[in-house]
């Protein structure tokens, strides 16, 4: 693991307050906004991997898992990727 990457387990407890109906999608913004929080850039250069959107997207719309864990890596143009560690 280089000095870019970390791990994190992110809570979704939160998404709970969204409408059944728009959990997954809000649980998918929900983590990009924790994650440039964490490593202090802009929501608009965190991207969530496909295998990490699969993941919350398994159980359907209404039902995101209750917490994740995922391997944030920074890259040098300051783009950061969200991939899911099981």
């Amino acid at each position: 693991m280089s000095s870019n990457e970390i791990i994190l387990t992110i809570n979704l407890r939160d998404v709970k307050e969204a409408s059944r109906r728009i959990r997954a999608p809000y649980a998918a913004r929900f983590i990009k906004r924790v994650v440039a929080r964490h490593v202090k850039v802009n929501e608009d250069k965190v991207k969530v991997s496909e295998n990490l959107n699969n993941i919350l997207w398994s159980r359907g719309i209404q039902k995101p898992p209750l917490k994740i864990k995922v391997k944030v890596t920074k890259r040098e143009d300051g783009s950061v990727i969200v991939e899911y560690q099981g």
